[in-house]
């Protein structure tokens, strides 16, 4: 009996969240136009977005920059924000307690913002903050090309294929 108890006792004092598989999905276009605002969502399941224990980030990853934590959200009794110097002004993070997602918002992207974007969960109650778990990512590229594909255009058919069918 008291081995059960010494076991249960330390996963008692767990943060809300940690003994269930957190999913985070990412989602948004995955092209945008140059001087366009950037809309993305991170959908979570396993958590609640108004966890007390953890906050809610984004990060992007692209050759020229490698990783880039762009900004968070996260709540203590009222919700709090932070991001970047690199970005201020041009960033958004926002909760949607209703859905339990959290969105991106990025206004007058450049070509520079083409990466691959990923939300995060960062475990700020722990000795050492650290992101425990991570959307699988969602690649985002800035560009003037159309997103139209090739038009198609079928031919009638040859008199010589149609006699050659009769």
């Amino acid at each position: 009996m008291s081995v059960s108890f010494l076991i249960v006792l330390p996963v008692l004092g767990l943060p809300w969240g940690v003994l269930s598989q957190v999913h985070l999905q990412e989602s948004g276009p995955g092209l945008v136009k140059p001087s366009q605002t950037l809309s993305l969502t991170c959908a979570i399941s396993g958590d609640s977005v108004s966890n007390n224990d953890v906050s809610w980030n984004w990060i992007r990853q692209s050759p020229s920059r490698g990783l880039e934590w762009l900004g968070r959200t996260y709540y203590k009794s009222k919700w709090f924000y932070d991001d970047g110097l690199a970005l201020q002004g041009r960033l958004s993070v926002t909760p949607d307690t209703a859905k339990n997602e959290v969105s991106l918002k990025l206004n007058s992207m450049t070509p520079e913002d083409t990466a691959l974007y990923y939300c995060a969960r960062e475990a700020t109650v722990a000795a050492h903050d650290s992101f425990d778990f991570w959307g699988q990512g969602l690649r985002v590229t800035v560009s003037s090309a159309s997103t139209k594909g090739p038009s198609v255009f079928p031919l009638a058919p040859s008199a010589r294929s149609t006699s050659e069918s009769t």
